[in-house]
């Protein structure tokens, strides 16, 4: 009578032999800080489209953009808890789990995403993830590039000799303000809202940013020069939650790490457009480009590196700075 009633379903299509077919899809909420329009947001478009386009209907990816579920440190939290599953998110995660391996958040210590690819495949590197997914209870998927961080200024900046008596707006990072004021800097601290009238007024005479704030703020209007100093490349992490990893089935993992993949060299690639868009814009609204020896820069922060490195894990500065530990 069984063997009937299967025999009915199948001849009917009520029975299907495709397991996945009568499955829920996978729900991937996928979370990121920046607003919609950007590389970010247009890599996690691409994740849902490859997946979709892998395996129609298994996943339902829902971006969660504009921090929408929360800033860096609560979206950790959720992922630590199973809450939420995918986030490309910023550095606060080595910060916070891996502090003691972090010098990519150290200016001029890495000035090309060559040298920070190369610093996350080193001992250091790989220990730092590790550190990071076992205190954080996240599974790391990879690293997107995001526009390096170069300076607006009022006057050429060519030598860290021209720095002196600068104002150089900064955010209120220790390590960062450390650094340029080694380099030769005065460090003045302002809210980012504030950028621009602290330009317009005098209070400061350049700030330090990737190339999307002196386009969006119209720092042309209050700033002559462009200085390409690449003193801090800043990427995004594609992290999971191993929560709900670990509770995927292997080929599912599979794809999504392959969706990631796809994903991350699309979102680096879209960055690099972006950011050669922005150069070239500022130059038609008559900033001019400096592109400095960047190595006199380095040097000259070289003593506070040495500080901040020393409270680092052995073999950190090694694995950073190669020959230049000798």
């Amino acid at each position: 009578m069984r063997k009937q009633l299967f025999a009915t379903l199948a001849t009917l299509g009520i029975l299907t032999t495709t397991p996945l077919a009568l499955a829920a899809p996978i729900e991937i909420q996928v979370n990121n800080t920046m607003s919609e329009g950007g590389s970010e947001s247009a890599a996690v478009e691409r994740f849902a489209e490859y997946l979709e386009e892998q395996a129609p209907g298994r996943f339902e990816v829902r971006p969660f953009l504009a921090g929408s579920l929360g800033g860096e440190n609560a979206i950790l939290e959720l992922l630590n808890l199973g809450q939420t599953q995918i986030a490309l998110t910023a550095g606060n995660w080595r910060q916070q789990y891996a502090p003691e391996y972090d010098v990519i958040s150290v200016p001029f210590v890495f000035t090309t995403w060559d040298e920070v690819d190369a610093y996350m495949e080193s001992p250091s590197g790989q220990a730092m993830i590790k550190q990071g997914e076992s205190r954080g209870g996240f599974t790391y998927l990879g690293t997107q590039h995001r526009g390096p961080r170069h300076m607006t200024a009022d006057k050429a900046i060519d030598s860290p000799d021209d720095l002196q008596s600068f104002r150089l707006r900064l955010p209120a990072l220790p390590v960062w303000m450390e650094v340029w004021k080694e380099v030769g800097a005065q460090v003045v601290n302002v809210p980012a809202p504030e950028i621009y009238l602290a330009m317009q007024t005098g209070q400061v005479d350049g700030h330090e940013n990737s190339l999307s704030s002196p386009y969006t703020r119209r720092l042309w209007e209050v700033q002559d020069y462009v200085i390409m100093t690449s003193h801090v490349q800043y990427p995004w992490a594609w992290v999971a939650s191993t929560r709900w990893w670990s509770g995927l089935e292997e080929t599912d993992q599979k794809l999504i790490k392959e969706a990631v993949e796809v994903a991350r060299q699309f979102g680096s690639d879209r960055e690099k457009e972006l950011d050669d868009f922005y150069l070239e814009e500022l130059q038609d609204k008559g900033m001019t480009v400096i592109r400095p020896d960047v190595e006199p820069f380095r040097k000259a922060a070289l003593p506070a590196i040495d500080r901040v490195m020393s409270e680092m894990k052995d073999g950190v500065r090694d694995d950073a700075l190669g020959d230049e530990s000798e």
